[in-house]
């Protein structure tokens, strides 16, 4: 390999001139500048850190990626500027350690990093430096072997470098996510096959007992009237609960028609008026007047509106304040709602769209999976960011403009 700036730097430290020190001193400089414009200009992150931790270098892609600020990390330890990353156990093997991370802030992703342990094998030549037996050191190492056994190389810190994971892994959940609805989805249809059938022949008997009981006196056919209608009434909440559940589960395919968003959340939130006023807690829409109209399925989004606004005020309990507003970019409308509830872990957000997983004591853990499968089947996205104590914000986009393409400006073309 051919020998850089730098080694031959050092192979002439014992013939450089005073005068000469500047000039190599710039060149140093432009070396160093050189290769941070390279760094920088990579998708990659890299942290480089000295043997206690400390950050040494850190360039533009990792400092996006965990939100750090360049001048304010040098010189701090790492674990401290990345909080819930454990450098001793994952520098401890003295070797390579790749591991894959989920971070939330600045943003919701998935992380590969790659930890390399940076050696400096001794070097004698350095270490004779303005010693006069240094120039004779150097013809011996070059010589042929030395007699004296070779120092031991020095671990003088670690390189880390970043790759975001993000599109691949996610792309990997949905593929999960997609077989575990599959096995749930024909999981309710058997379940609610065996629980059907029973209730229809609870259903027939219950009519033949009312027509006994028509042969009944008054005394006991009041009773027993009474009684009828109870069943009756749980078999039909029973039909009803099954009926919602495979609705919900297996929604059927989207009936699109022109519809404005602001008219369905403010339907939403009216349907919860009476709730609002008894746990007292306050609304404030801010609803953009010039949002577009979209195509949607008015009864399919208004499911996914009520399962968000409950699970707020159940988060909130009483007291709390819902913001809920609409805005739009160049290609969706957004529809955000900010609860002032006691938010949710950054574990358990991880967890958030697990089928049956849910932090309630009475909850199915099937809402928010509910919400996003609507969404997505009308090509739109869902996000979610909470930190606990802090409130949860939700938020949906759904396309008003369907661009297959995107043109592009000609460029200028060479006569």
């Amino acid at each position: 390999m051919k020998a850089g700036f730098v080694e031959k730097l050092i192979e002439r430290l014992g013939r450089i001139g005073p005068e000469e020190v500047q000039n190599y001193f710039l060149r140093l400089a432009q070396e160093k500048g050189f290769l941070e414009t390279v760094f920088n200009a990579i998708q990659e992150g890299i942290i480089v850190t000295d043997s206690k931790g400390r950050i040494t270098y850190v360039n533009d892609a990792a400092c996006g990626l965990f939100g750090l600020e360049a001048g304010e990390a040098v010189g701090k330890r790492l674990d401290e500027r990345i909080r819930g990353l454990d450098w001793a156990s994952l520098t401890q093997s003295g070797g390579p350690v790749s591991h894959d991370i989920e971070i939330f802030y600045p943003q919701n992703r998935f992380i590969n990093f790659y930890v390399v342990p940076l050696v400096m094998e001794p070097r004698e030549a350095v270490a004779g430096i303005g010693d006069s037996g240094r120039n004779e050191s150097l013809r011996s190492e070059r010589g042929g072997p030395r007699s004296a056994t070779p120092a031991t190389a020095e671990e003088v810190g670690h390189v880390m470098i970043l790759r975001d994971i993000t599109e691949s892994r996610r792309t990997a959940q949905q593929t999960i996510e997609s077989e575990r609805l599959n096995a749930l989805m024909l999981l309710a249809a058997g379940v609610a096959h065996e629980i059907g059938n029973p209730l229809n022949s609870l259903h027939i008997h219950l009519q033949l007992m009312e027509r006994s009981v028509q042969k009944l006196q008054d005394g006991a056919k009041e009773d027993l009237e009474q009684s009828i209608e109870v069943a009756r009434s749980e078999v039909n909440r029973l039909d009803s609960i099954v009926t919602q559940f495979l609705k919900a589960i297996r929604p059927s395919r989207p009936q699109l028609r022109a519809e404005n968003v602001n008219t369905i959340v403010e339907e939403a939130v009216r349907f919860f008026a009476p709730e609002l006023q008894d746990r007292e807690i306050v609304v404030e829409q801010e609803l953009r007047s010039d949002v577009p109209l979209l195509q949607l399925d008015r009864d399919q989004i208004k499911q996914a509106f009520y399962n968000v606004i409950k699970n707020s005020l159940e988060a909130m309990h009483r007291h709390g304040t819902l913001r809920i507003r609409t805005d739009l970019d160049d290609t969706h409308v957004i529809v955000r709602f900010v609860d002032t509830g006691g938010g949710m872990s950054a574990e358990n957000l991880s967890r958030v769209f697990q089928p049956y997983f849910t932090t309630k004591l009475s909850g199915t853990g099937l809402g928010l999976l509910i919400v996003r499968r609507i969404v997505r089947e009308h090509g739109g996205e869902l996000s979610i960011e909470s930190s606990q104590g802090r409130g949860l914000t939700l938020t949906i986009r759904l396309p008003y403009i369907d661009k297959r393409i995107r043109m592009l400006e000609a460029g200028h073309q060479k006569p």
